[in-house]
């Protein structure tokens, strides 16, 4: 029988287990440098359990972002980047001030709101359509090419990767707390309303968490 620590039918106990200890650290942190630098640690172990997931032998070790050296960095970095703009789109809709965050330091020159939403839907939505796009083979190693400057995809990838992300937005899940089906798009507008819930002394905010 297969234990807690099997995710998309491999077997990742050992990396969750790491991850587990390490969080354990979290409330005794006394500094923000002593809980960033958890945080990488945890992404270390997080990013480590990558090639296990991955059906087959991928040049991905260790997350590199400025600018990114192989064809997993540049997914994720370009992945990521869709999910700011999503989110920032869904932010714009209610009556919150993208430049106000509660996790990322606030700036009135960049949306920090915008990035503390996004780190609660990059795992579910880029993490995942990697996972997805490289083992069913819809993006390979082939739609990328390498310049002075890092790496890049290809045209014919960018429209690929685009358009599976709009498709993975518009997927639906009976929400269990609406009783209705809502887009992943939709849920990322729910958390901007969780949001202002805790802001007018409403609801506590909780983040979004998998509950499936």
């Amino acid at each position: 029988m297969r234990g807690t620590g099997y995710i998309l039918g491999k077997d990742l106990e050992e990396q969750i287990s790491r991850i587990t200890m390490l969080e354990k650290d979290i409330a005794k942190s006394d500094t923000i440098k002593e809980l960033m630098g958890l945080e990488g640690n945890i992404h270390r172990e997080y990013y480590s359990a990558w090639q296990t997931i991955f059906d087959n032998k991928v040049n991905f070790s260790s997350r590199v972002r400025r600018p990114p050296d192989n064809m997993v960095n540049t997914l994720i970095s370009f992945l990521n980047m869709m999910v700011y703009s999503t989110c920032l789109s869904e932010i714009y809709v209610t009556q919150l001030n993208p430049t106000v965050s509660y996790l990322h330091s606030p700036d009135e020159r960049r949306f920090s709101l915008c990035l503390d939403i996004s780190e609660v839907f990059k795992p579910l939505i880029v993490d995942r359509l990697i996972f997805s796009l490289i083992n069913k083979k819809q993006v390979s190693e082939k739609d990328f090419e390498k310049g002075s400057n890092g790496c890049y995809m290809k045209k014919s990838a960018l429209k690929k990767v685009t358009k599976a992300y709009d498709d993975y937005l518009n997927k639906t899940l009976r929400h269990r707390s609406l009783g209705r089906n809502v887009s992943y798009r939709h849920l990322i507008r729910l958390e901007c309303y969780k949001v202002i819930k805790d802001l007018m002394d409403d609801v506590e905010y909780s983040p979004f968490k998998i509950w499936w």
